[in-house]
């Protein structure tokens, strides 16, 4: 399906005519001798980052940029795309950015001309895989979905998906909610996708009662507690807690892994275009994603390494399904996902 650009032409030349407008300001701040200082903004971001993680990113922000304020409002994936289903409806969207779930999300607001079509200039530093062909939205990170174990309680680790369905894990694993979690939602669509996985596989995970958690943190902590020994999680939560000492290791799984890239996009009816630009500036450039490693994100430049303990992008086997297949199952794959585990 083409999308309708109206949206970009428009942008464009509100674009233009705020940078007019901009011009004409600037002259007027020197005849009154104040030049040079930028025009106070606020923006309001909707994430589901981590409240601690998504706090340091903008506090490093801020430091770049204080004649700018950031609003954060954090929720999961789906409450999220829930709200932003309402507000639309409403016809008053409360975000001037989204940075969360995947990029069949943002596919479905660029065909409803939610999004501003913004080309980043850090966009050509970065995976190219990740950068939308319209600019409507580009990734931030690589966050693969992988098999998490305790390390007290499995002794052998599952080296597959398939491994999973062995009666040994029965009431053993836990897994993230696709009604909540964007890539969990996601991923259900891209193993049902999957000639080696698909319906035969799902029907045997669910013949051993996964423990169906809110999202992909009570996953991870599960795992960790030993409450629910084996996980299917996202690869940085494994690392966060490995790292505060617990006993949680990543197994990337020979088939391959899933991954989500949370992109980043701009509202289209946005009343601070300029201030929003900058913050997507800001989450791909060098520092943004150092500030991404050093929070167990795999990066998305080759100019920054990835997080200690964590195998190099390029080493890792991902699981690249044709978006737009995973698009239109996607709602029909959470529900076949629902039916089998609820």
């Amino acid at each position: 399906m083409s999308r309708n650009r109206s949206t970009g032409v428009i942008a464009a030349f509100a674009l233009s005519a705020l940078a007019l407008t901009g011009c004409a300001a600037s002259a007027d701040a020197t005849d009154s001798g104040d030049a040079g200082t930028p025009d106070a903004s606020t923006i309001t971001l909707y994430t589901s980052e981590p409240q601690e993680k998504i706090d340091a990113i903008v506090a490093a922000f801020t430091e770049q940029h204080p004649e700018i304020t950031v609003d954060v409002f954090r929720a999961g994936t789906g409450d999220l795309t829930a709200r932003i289903a309402a507000e639309e409806k409403s016809g008053d969207i409360g975000a001037d950015l989204l940075l969360a779930a995947d990029a069949g999300t943002f596919e479905d607001y660029a065909e409803r001309d939610l999004l501003l079509e913004y080309e980043s200039p850090e966009a050509a530093a970065i995976n190219q895989d990740l950068v939308d062909p319209e600019h409507f939205y580009v990734g931030t990170r690589v966050l693969p979905t992988v098999v998490a174990i305790n390390t007290n309680v499995i002794t052998e680790a599952p080296e597959s998906w398939q491994d999973l369905t062995d009666p040994e894990y029965a009431g053993k694993i836990a897994m993230p909610n696709p009604d909540v979690s964007g890539a969990a939602a996601y991923n259900a669509a891209v193993w049902l996708d999957n000639d080696d996985m698909g319906m035969t596989w799902l029907e045997g995970l669910a013949a051993n009662q996964p423990l169906i958690a809110e999202s992909n943190g009570p996953v991870s902590q599960a795992v960790a507690d030993g409450s629910s020994p084996v996980g299917i999680v996202v690869d940085s939560l494994v690392r966060d807690l490995a790292a505060a000492g617990s006993p949680i290791e990543a197994v990337y799984p020979e088939e391959g892994v899933p991954f989500v890239s949370q992109p980043v996009g701009i509202f289209a009816d946005t009343a601070e275009p300029e201030a929003s630009q900058l913050l997507v500036d800001f989450l791909i450039s060098k520092e943004g994603q150092e500030i991404a490693a050093s929070q167990s994100y795999l990066p998305i430049r080759d100019d920054v390494e990835s997080p200690e303990g964590a195998p190099a992008t390029a080493d890792i086997t991902l699981l690249t399904p044709d978006l737009e297949t995973i698009r239109a199952s996607q709602a029909d794959a959470v529900e076949t996902f629902n039916g089998l585990f609820q």
